[in-house]
């Protein structure tokens, strides 16, 4: 997200290289890499090469929300797993008595719907409208050297 968002800040028509985005961050490159290439794959950046290419956004900041952002490096699978723990153990459960979903799965699926949501109300536009009046700026001469 915060690479996107640092994409967002930049004039149009620029780039910046997995080297600068890697440096501005303090992350290893590889990594960097690595997830930069997922949120091109999901359509979310685009990718050049040579010696002016990087990544700059496929799509404006208001077609970009932070929810596609976090899929496209993390998948849309939910964090939470139930493993039915409830039938195992000395405490176990009949099988009759767990014929409905869990609470504690169904309170983490809530949770998880809502996040979700969230996140998919909340666009880049609505980030970078929201940095102080000083952040890009300060973004494109420290990330690009460009003012």
């Amino acid at each position: 997200m915060h690479c996107a968002t640092s994409l967002a800040q930049l004039d149009p028509g620029t780039s910046a290289s997995t080297t600068q985005l890697a440096q501005y961050f303090d992350l290893p490159a590889p990594y960097l890499a690595k997830q930069l290439k997922a949120l091109v794959r999901a359509g979310l950046l685009t990718a050049t090469t040579g010696p002016r290419g990087g990544f700059r956004l496929a799509r404006p900041t208001a077609d970009i929300t932070l929810l596609q952002i976090v899929e496209a490096v993390d998948g849309a699978s939910s964090p939470y797993e139930c493993r039915e723990i409830r039938q195992q153990g000395r405490g176990a459960l009949d099988p009759e008595d767990c014929r409905h979903t869990c609470i504690l799965a169904a309170k983490m699926t809530d949770a998880h719907d809502a996040w979700r949501s969230s996140l998919a109300g909340v666009t880049l536009a609505d980030i970078v409208t929201s940095l102080p009046e000083w952040a890009p700026a300060r973004t494109r001469l420290r990330l690009t050297g460009t003012t």
